[in-house]
């Protein structure tokens, strides 16, 4: 497992425990290292100084499986599953449209090799991801789907870091490196949405093209398709500003030298604003039937680990298709219930346009 030290990668590392595999951890420093298979219990660790030395460790030592929680995932992704083809499994928490459809398009690549690649093992497409492929079974495909995630997580005092920082950057600029999917999702902060959950609670959500754009759009076969977000900004003021933001973020010099500046920002610890995290998806067909549905989980972090830890013990036990896919569409949408969320039907509006 690569990133063994960081956030995602510590809580993998414990699921992964938790199911009786006993994981090599894979970092740059040896101390941190150490100390995260001294909490986990159970692993043994590896030294990789960078991402090209880690792709060589795989091709040498040829792993089982190798799970991949290092970003920016657009440029770590690729490398590194190519790295694990013809002989290892691959597994990624990539949340980014750029590095989820290159995977998807080594599927026959992988497919000829017997191995699989998981891109998208983390909250966002797999919760987003699974109540679609639940509401699309057996069914023509959908005219609209609209995925919107509620993630409540907790926050570690620290700075951002490099990686976290280059994929949020990205991610506002709209950066898309290499081929990606020919459909354009709508622009971050538009398609403002206030939605009450299940729970009572009420968010507003608000575009933000992300990895379960592209999850959605295979699932369903929908032509129109809005990922959406609670973390994405919905105040009039700081939308209109979102042009001339990414506009300028587009350009290298500037994207570089925000990224540099964001992953020294220093963050406070917070407890996690709510109880529950939710997923939603709103599904509408062409003779006009529309289904709603969303799933409830807790900590969104958690919840994020157990994806990444459960789809690497299903391919460590022979429960794989070869190819590359996204979680829910290998495993079906009973995945995340081993993962500890639950399905809750809607039965109440699904929408309701904000100003």
């Amino acid at each position: 497992m690569l990133g063994s030290t960081g956030r995602s990668g510590r809580e993998v590392a414990a699921q992964l425990v938790r199911r009786g595999i006993s994981p090599v951890l894979v970092g740059r420093d040896s101390a941190r290292l150490a100390d995260v298979a001294a909490q986990v219990g159970n692993a043994t660790t590896l030294v990789s100084a960078s991402l090209d030395e880690a792709a060589e460790q795989i091709r040498r030592r040829q792993p089982a499986v190798v799970i991949n929680t290092v970003g920016p995932f657009a440029a770590t992704a690729m490398p590194l599953a190519r790295a694990c083809l013809p002989t290892t499994h691959y597994v990624d928490l990539a949340n980014d449209i750029s590095a989820i459809s290159a995977l998807l398009e080594v599927d026959g690549e992988a497919a000829g090799t017997g191995r699989t690649l998981v891109s998208g093992a983390g909250f966002g497409v797999a919760a987003t991801e699974s109540i679609v492929v639940r509401l699309c079974r057996q069914r023509p495909p959908a005219a609209s789907v609209r995925v919107d995630m509620v993630p409540s997580i907790g926050i570690e005092q620290g700075t951002v870091g490099e990686a976290l920082a280059a994929t949020l950057v990205d991610g506002v600029a709209g950066v898309r490196r290499g081929r990606c999917e020919d459909a354009r999702p709508a622009r971050l902060g538009s398609a403002v949405r206030s939605l009450t959950l299940p729970d009572g609670a009420r968010v507003r959500t608000a575009s933000m093209p992300l990895g379960e754009f592209v999850a959605a759009r295979r699932a369903s076969g929908a032509p129109s398709v809005i990922s959406a977000s609670s973390e994405a900004p919905t105040s009039l003021p700081v939308r209109a500003l979102l042009p001339l933001g990414t506009a300028l973020l587009r350009i290298p010099a500037l994207r570089a030298f925000a990224t540099r500046r964001f992953a020294q920002v220093r963050l406070r610890a917070r407890e996690r604003p709510r109880e529950h995290s939710w997923g939603h998806a709103h599904v509408r067909w062409p003779d006009g039937t529309t289904r709603e549905s969303w799933l409830r989980l807790g900590d969104a972090q958690i919840f994020t680990g157990a994806v990444a830890a459960e789809v690497a013990h299903r391919l460590l036990t022979g429960k794989g298709r070869p190819g590359a896919h996204t979680p829910a569409a290998l495993f079906g949408p009973s995945l995340v219930e081993a993962c500890g969320g639950e399905y809750v039907i809607g039965d109440r509006p699904a929408e309701t346009p904000s100003p």
